[in-house]
C-alpha cells in the first residue's frame, strides 16, 4: 500500500461527515475522528494479526467458503469452484470523504466474480482486533454475472479493549436474470466504532434479497444503496437492531426505481434499552418513467425504556403516476395485558418479556435468506436480547 503522508489523511479526517450534513444529522462521528487522529498521530500501524482461534470460531459455526479480513489484511480460506478472485489495492473512485479515506487507507481489497449457479455462500469475515486504538478499512466487490446465483454471508466482529473504528465498502452486482441471497451480521465489541456501506446494482428480471442484523458495535452507521436500472428486478430487504446502554445505530437507506416495472420492499424492525439511540431513514425514489414500480417501507419499534430514543423517517420520492408504493412506521412498547397474561401463567416478569421480544424479532430472523446462517443469527439474536432483558432493572421481580 503507497499511503498518502499524514497531512493528507489528517485533512481528508477532517472531511467526514458531520451532523451539519442532512443524512448525518443524528449521527456524530467525531469518536471516528479522534480515533482516527490518535492513530495516525502514532505512526498508523496495522495490529498484530487477530487470534487464530477468533476466525476459528466464527468460521466453523456457518458452513461457506470463507475469506478473512483482519485487520484490513486479506486471507482467503478456500476458493469455490466457478469463482475468479483477486485482490484489490486501489477501489474504484466513490463519491465521499468516507469512501475517500477507505482507498487512501486500504491494504487489501477483493474481488470476486461468480460465474454459475454456487453450492456453499461466499464468507466474507471482517474482524478487527485492538489494544492500541486503530483504524482499519475493508473494500469488496462481489459481481454475479447473468444467469447466475449465490448466497453472501457478510460477519464483521471486533474484540480488544482499546478504541478501534473500522470503515467498510461492499459493493454488490447482480447480473440479469441472476439471484442473490444475502445476510449481514454485525457483532463488534460495544465500545467501537463502524461506519459501512453496501451498494447493489440489480440486472433486467434479477433478484435480490438481503437481511441485516446490528447486535453490537458503540456507534453503527450502515448506508444500503439499491440502483434499480433495469425492469424486472425483484429486491427485498430487512434489517434488525437491538440497542442496548451506549449503543447508537443508524440506518440509511435508499432505493433508486429508474426502470419500472420492478419491486422493492423493505422492513426494518428494533428493540431498544436503556439509554441509546437509533435512527431508521428510509427512502424510495421512483423516477420519471419508472411506471409499474411497486415500492413499499415498513419500520416498527420496541422500546423497552423511557431512556430509549428512536429517530425513523420514511420518504417516498414519486416522479411518475402509474406506481404503487407505501410506507409506514410505529413506535411502542411492550404489551401489557400480554405481558399480564404471561405472569398469570406462571412466569416471571423477565421470562415474559424475553418472550415477547423474541417473538418481535423472529420474523425478520426466520426469513434471513441464507438459511445455513439462521442458526448462528438466532443463537445471536437470542443472547442479545436476553442481555438487554437482565440488565434492566424493570424487568427484575
Amino acid at each position: 500500500m503507497t499511503r498518502l503522508p499524514t497531512d493528507a489523511l489528517q485533512a481528508i479526517v477532517q472531511r467526514l461527515p458531520t451532523p451539519r450534513d442532512e443524512d448525518w444529522k443524528y449521527t456524530d462521528l467525531s469518536r471516528a475522528r479522534e480515533i482516527s487522529e490518535r492513530w495516525l498521530g502514532a505512526g498508523a500501524a496495522v495490529p498484530a494479526a487477530v487470534l487464530a482461534d477468533d476466525i476459528e470460531r466464527i468460521t466453523s459455526d456457518i458452513d461457506a467458503n470463507w475469506f478473512v479480513i483482519a485487520n484490513g489484511e486479506l486471507t482467503i480460506l478456500t476458493k469455490p469452484v466457478g469463482v475468479a478472485v483477486e485482490k484489490v489495492k486501489k477501489p474504484p473512485a466513490m463519491e465521499g470523504s468516507l469512501a475517500e479515506l477507505n482507498a487512501a487507507l486500504l491494504i487489501d481489497g477483493l474481488r470476486i466474480r461468480v460465474n454459475a449457479e454456487l453450492e456453499k455462500p461466499l464468507g466474507l469475515l471482517i474482524i478487527d482486533h485492538a489494544d492500541e486504538a486503530s483504524v482499519s478499512q475493508a473494500f469488496i466487490h462481489v459481481e454475479f454475472a447473468s444467469h447466475s446465483a449465490g448466497k453472501i454471508i457478510e460477519y464483521h466482529t471486533s474484540s480488544g479493549s482499546a478504541d478501534q473504528y473500522a470503515n467498510t465498502i461492499v459493493t454488490i452486482d447482480v447480473g440479469d436474470n441472476a439471484s442473490v441471497r444475502h445476510v449481514r451480521i454485525q457483532d463488534r465489541a460495544r465500545t467501537h466504532v463502524q461506519t459501512g456501506r453496501t451498494m447493489v446494482n440489480v440486472g433486467r428480471d434479477a433478484r435480490f434479497q438481503s437481511s441485516g442484523f446490528d447486535l453490537g458495535g458503540g456507534l453503527i452507521r450502515n448506508d444500503m444503496i439499491i440502483d434499480i436500472s433495469n425492469p424486472g428486478a425483484d429486491v427485498s430487504f430487512d434489517g434488525l437492531y437491538l440497542a442496548g446502554d451506549g449503543q447508537h445505530i443508524d440506518n440509511h437507506t435508499r432505493v433508486d426505481h429508474r426502470v419500472g416495472p420492478a419491486t422493492s420492499r423493505q422492513e426494518y424492525r428494533g428493540i431498544l434499552n436503556g439509554k441509546c439511540r437509533c435512527i431508521w431513514n428510509g427512502k424510495a425514489i421512483v423516477h420519471e418513467g419508472a411506471d409499474g414500480t411497486d415500492a413499499d417501507q415498513a419500520n416498527h419499534n420496541l422500546l423497552l425504556s423511557d431512556k430509549a430514543e428512536i429517530d425513523a423517517k420514511p420518504e417516498l420520492e414519486i416522479y411518475t403516476d402509474d406506481v404503487k408504493c407505501s410506507h409506514g412506521t410505529t413506535v411502542g412498547q411492550l404489551d401489557e395485558t400480554a405481558l399480564f397474561y404471561l405472569r398469570s401463567r406462571g412466569l416471571d416478569k423477565q421470562h415474559a418479556a424475553q418472550i415477547m421480544t423474541h417473538a418481535f424479532a423472529a420474523g425478520l430472523v426466520g426469513r434471513a435468506p441464507v438459511e445455513v446462517a439462521r442458526e448462528k443469527i438466532t443463537a445471536l439474536v437470542e443472547a442479545r436480547l436476553a442481555t438487554l432483558i437482565q440488565s434492566d432493572e424493570d424487568f427484575s421481580e
